[in-house]
């Protein structure tokens, strides 16, 4: 079976254990569907993320351990001579939101967000890549080239339920929640001072700060520079053959099973970090799953062994601060109004631990008392909670905990989360606008 992704990290499970049965064909991708020993803690309540679906639904079937199952059947030869095409498989996926959970909490770390980018990558060469997925994984090239037109097509789709419906009929995109509006021309960064006296960093813009909420790419910088960094933002190389384009993690075509678009844009990031590589200038990224994905999925991506040397330098925001606080990082912030705050982690900043680093952060404000809402997913996930069929799902999730926790929260209590889909179901959910760690310091900072 030829792969799209990367599964060699995998070519030593299962020597010399009890593994719980290797697939016959898969290879090593066959190894990674195997780590799951049944132990069900996939098919549970309580605290922790996974499994978003379970939780909603109280059906195994839709649990990590069930994909499991299904995976197995379809490497073992269960599901006929074209396993990944099987509505079975398609049954199993369906409401799977990427979320990691399973990576971190369960005990053997299935990494089913992988799993399924591959599964989705073996759909679209047999079947095609569909439509909405196509829209959807592009969205970064869409946003370059046809930003104006986009503009205006969105804001007549959310103003018009006649467009909304049609859209939903010819995209699947659910006419019951808008669509997050774009911003003007994007982020649109100063030139970075020469000089820091407390060093250099690289910023990562992700697409989705550049072009939806520049505001916290303006806020991180401000931030980092009050702190004492010369702050540069990482533009591509200008031998890259589109060197006007922004830069992109690959996120949205990984999310959609484009595996081949995701890997066209790593190489470009790459390419653009090559001198901070070299030198080792710490990188800084905003939007967790984008900053999180250059630590994560580019070990599948085939990139090179740079990608180690990446992981050891790429830091989110929170991060960052974090450690550079342990090494004598002082902001000179001032306690600001409301003085609370009600705090929303995303699914990937739970799966990599870096929650720690916002409760850190946070505690510099001073006069400042915040509370971790304790959530599963929020519902959004990328474009699940776009997408018409998952609609009431999406809201479900959002519901178990997040949304009633915000409901609740008085006026004047800030309401944070760094996930851009996070923001986007607070909102959507509640009428409540959530804000990025780094535009709380922003205004602790009195900028």
């Amino acid at each position: 079976m030829k792969t799209h992704l990367d599964w060699s990290a995998y070519d030593t499970y299962g020597v010399g254990d009890a593994y719980a049965g290797i697939p016959a064909t898969g290879g090593n991708y066959a190894k990674a569907v195997a780590v799951c020993m049944n132990n069900h803690q996939c098919q549970r309540d309580g605290k922790g993320v996974m499994c978003p679906s379970y939780r909603i639904t109280h059906d195994p079937a839709h649990s990590t351990g069930a994909r499991v199952k299904a995976f197995k059947a379809a490497l073992n030869g269960e599901l006929g001579d074209d396993p990944f095409a099987h509505p079975d498989l398609a049954v199993a996926m369906d409401l799977c939101v990427s979320c990691k959970g399973c990576k971190k909490e369960c005990p053997s770390a299935v990494d089913m967000t992988l799993i399924k980018t591959e599964y989705l990558a073996q759909k679209n060469e047999r079947q095609g890549v569909p439509r909405r997925a196509r829209l959807f994984g592009a969205l970064p090239r869409w946003l370059h080239e046809w930003r104006p037109t986009l503009q205006a097509l969105v804001r007549l789709r959310n103003n018009s339920p006649w467009v909304a419906k049609l859209a939903e009929r010819w995209l699947g995109i659910s006419a019951r929640r808008p669509i997050p509006q774009i911003v003007g021309a994007g982020f649109q960064g100063d030139a970075a001072p020469t000089t820091g006296e407390r060093g250099k960093v690289v910023l990562f813009v992700d697409t989705f700060t550049h072009y939806y909420t520049p505001e916290i790419a303006a806020a991180a910088l401000k931030v980092l520079r009050a702190g004492g960094y010369a702050v540069e933002v990482l533009e591509p190389e200008k031998t890259d053959g589109e060197p006007e384009r922004p830069l992109c993690c690959g996120r949205t075509y990984l999310s959609q099973g484009m595996v081949e678009e995701a890997k066209v844009e790593a190489r470009r990031v790459m390419a653009a970090l090559a001198p901070a590589l070299t030198a080792g200038t710490p990188i800084v990224g905003l939007e967790p799953s984008c900053l999180l994905a250059l630590r994560d999925e580019f070990y599948s991506l085939g990139l090179g062994p740079e990608v180690g040397q990446l992981s050891k330098q790429a830091f989110l925001f929170e991060e960052f601060l974090m450690r550079e606080g342990n090494k004598g990082l002082k902001l000179d912030l001032k306690p600001i109004p409301g003085g609370r705050a009600l705090v929303h982690g995303h699914c990937h900043q739970k799966a990599f631990g870096a929650m720690k680093s916002v409760k850190k952060v946070l505690g510099w404000i001073p006069e400042f008392e915040f509370e971790i809402i304790d959530a599963s997913c929020c519902g959004m996930s990328g474009s699940f909670g776009l997408e018409a069929e998952h609609h009431d799902a999406s809201v479900r999730m959002g519901e178990l905990a997040l949304l009633p926790a915000v409901r609740a929260a008085s006026a004047d209590t800030v309401i944070v989360a760094d996930g851009f889909s996070c923001r986007h179901q607070i909102k959507d959910g509640s009428g409540r606008q959530a804000v990025h760690v780094a535009v709380l310091l922003e205004r602790a900072l009195g900028c």
